[in-house]
């Protein structure tokens, strides 16, 4: 059993003397592991980096078994952020979401796009918020969608506010008001109502981590991983944030 495919490096771990288990994800296959032979090495390591873009052959002997990957890096993401931090570790948190989230060898190519996009807007100046987006659009490919779109309570599309942490609904200010401290806040951004701040960014990210908390690796008995809760603790500590808002 053999295949070539273009992936992104989800994340690496040691294995034995040297080598590495490499988690990529690729569009027709999804989230797919495979042993790197060597891959621990100091020429090999800046290759399996989170986020950089590799051309990957993957080979065993029957389909269910590990298989070993032979990896020639395309583009390295990783590096191209080193002087970066924030930028950086947005990156490694979005591939340690995909690569603890994600079924096994699933295809899920709209996740694997997503990435990608998310990968390129880095460079630009409103990429916070499309990271939280990049959550959002994880949950809903897992069948986990959230409903911003109008008033749980009312039906109505006009001054959404909350968001329910138990439905994913949209509420708005006037019916959520009496509730307003068990709702999750809305960020305008996801609305089309402008609001980029840092406050936003951070409401965003409490919300999309309510939910894959409890639909996604509450149910596996695991954490939010690491690398997002250093992310997010960098978000916090961060003076500025780009598309505009400082901390208070």
């Amino acid at each position: 059993m053999d295949w070539t495919d273009d992936g992104i490096v989800l994340g690496a771990r040691p294995y034995g003397e040297g080598s590495i288990i490499v988690s990529l994800l690729t569009r027709e296959r999804g989230r797919h592991a495979g042993l790197v032979r060597g891959g621990g090495s100091g020429k090999s390591r800046g290759t399996y980096q989170p986020g950089n873009f590799v051309r990957a052959s993957w080979r065993a002997r029957l389909s269910e078994h590990l298989g070993n990957y032979s990896c020639e890096l395309l583009t390295a993401q990783a590096a191209g952020h080193m002087d970066d931090p924030l930028k950086l570790s947005a990156l490694s948190a979005a591939c340690a979401v995909a690569d603890g989230a994600l079924p096994e060898r699933e295809p899920h190519p709209a996740v694997y796009e997503g990435l990608l996009a998310l990968i390129e807007l880095l460079e630009g100046e409103f990429w916070p918020a499309a990271y939280v987006k990049w959550e959002i659009g994880l949950l809903a490919d897992l069948g986990f969608g959230l409903d911003l779109t109008r008033c749980a309570a009312t039906g109505m599309n006009d001054q959404l506010a909350y968001v329910s942490p138990r439905t994913g609904r949209a509420v708005s200010l006037s019916a959520g008001e009496p509730y307003r401290e068990k709702l999750l806040k809305l960020p305008g951004f996801l609305i089309g109502s402008g609001g980029f701040g840092q406050a936003d960014i951070l409401d965003g990210m409490e919300m999309t981590g309510h939910f894959l908390d409890r639909h996604v690796f509450g149910l596996q008995n695991q954490p939010l991983p690491a690398a997002r809760a250093r992310f997010l603790d960098r978000l916090k500590q961060s003076a500025t944030i780009s598309g505009g808002g400082t901390i208070p």
